[in-house]
């Protein structure tokens, strides 16, 4: 409720889940080369950050924002003019994140260290490394057709959840457009020495950006993907669209055993170690979001969704 829902309270969840979601320890294990690891692995996790306050969602909401979150990243890395832009979609979070928690200094650290450590893993990979994390990413989020209303309204996504790629608009940095707004396509070896060149017409009309977004600790990214969604106030809602119903159906695990089961595990022991779920003490009560409209349809949603599209939470004591 709106009248229970202080600033203070406010900053105070915002700055639990945030140093929690930086915690030095999950960072690291993070940072490590590693294979993708399972949807209910990312969900798990997903549980466990947002609970790492006082707030509470109860079945039904935490399904709702979690696809919410899964769908607004999907349309961020489907619509990055290029491979590399990953990265400054990246930059856009955590500037937004540093603006949450800019009076607050130790947890601005952390959120600066692992910036550092961002620029330094990712800023020296090549162009093909880069399209090599963005397909690996859009692998996993394939199966995914969820309607979200803020982007039904805008356009942006079709009624069957998925979303609409523009044939308009800025080109990436790399591409240079020729003065009819014709397109280069440049072929290179290599050894980074341009070998063919072939000029074609294209179905939309582009422009060329007025200059590169920044890569540094501070600086004007250019690129929107990332930013705030809600700078329009909207009401959002998402949907279960027909393809993830029909998803449903198939959505039942393998129960042939998986030798890599247990590496998993490990993996995501050593993940929530350092997640601390914080509980209300003493005479606190704790705050419960609901992401619907009343109490009564979060109650109908949590009731009517299919069992196989539920997570539970598993709790894993990763020092046994």
């Amino acid at each position: 409720r709106v009248d229970e829902w202080t600033d203070v309270d406010r900053k105070r969840v915002m700055n639990d889940i945030i140093t929690t979601m930086f915690n030095k320890k999950f960072m690291e294990e993070l940072f490590k080369p590693q294979d993708l690891y399972s949807k209910k692995a990312l969900r798990t996790v997903y549980d466990r950050l947002a609970h790492a306050s006082i707030m509470r969602l109860n079945q039904a909401s935490m399904d709702k924002l979690y696809d919410l979150m899964t769908m607004a990243f999907k349309y961020q890395v489907l619509l990055c003019p290029r491979p590399k832009d990953i990265l400054l979609v990246t930059f856009n979070h955590l500037d937004a994140i540093k603006d949450f928690v800019r009076d607050s200094p130790g947890i601005l650290n952390q959120v600066d260290e692992t910036f550092r450590q961002l620029i330094e893993t990712y800023s020296c990979l090549s162009a093909g490394e880069f399209q090599l994390i963005r397909q690996t990413l859009l692998v996993f989020f394939q199966d995914m057709h969820i309607r979200v209303s803020i982007f039904l309204k805008d356009k942006v996504q079709n009624s069957n959840g998925r979303f609409v790629l523009p044939i308009s608009g800025p080109v990436p940095w790399v591409i240079k457009i020729c003065f009819n707004n014709d397109l280069f396509l440049r072929m290179f070896n290599r050894n980074g020495d341009e070998v063919k060149r072939t000029e074609f017409t294209t179905g939309g009309n582009y422009v060329t950006p007025q200059r590169e977004g920044s890569f540094d600790l501070y600086g004007d990214r250019v690129l929107k993907l990332g930013t705030n969604m809600y700078s329009v106030s909207r009401p959002v809602e998402t949907h279960m669209s027909g393809s993830s119903k029909n998803l449903a159906s198939h959505a039942k695990e393998n129960i042939a055993p998986n030798p890599l089961a247990k590496e998993e595990l490990n993996f995501l022991a050593r993940l929530l170690g350092g997640l601390e779920i914080k509980k209300p003490g003493g005479s606190e009560t704790g705050f419960r979001l609901n992401l619907f409209t009343t109490d009564e349809e979060e109650e109908h949603a949590a009731l009517t969704r299919p069992e196989e599209l539920s997570y539970k939470v598993i709790n894993i004591e990763a020092t046994q």
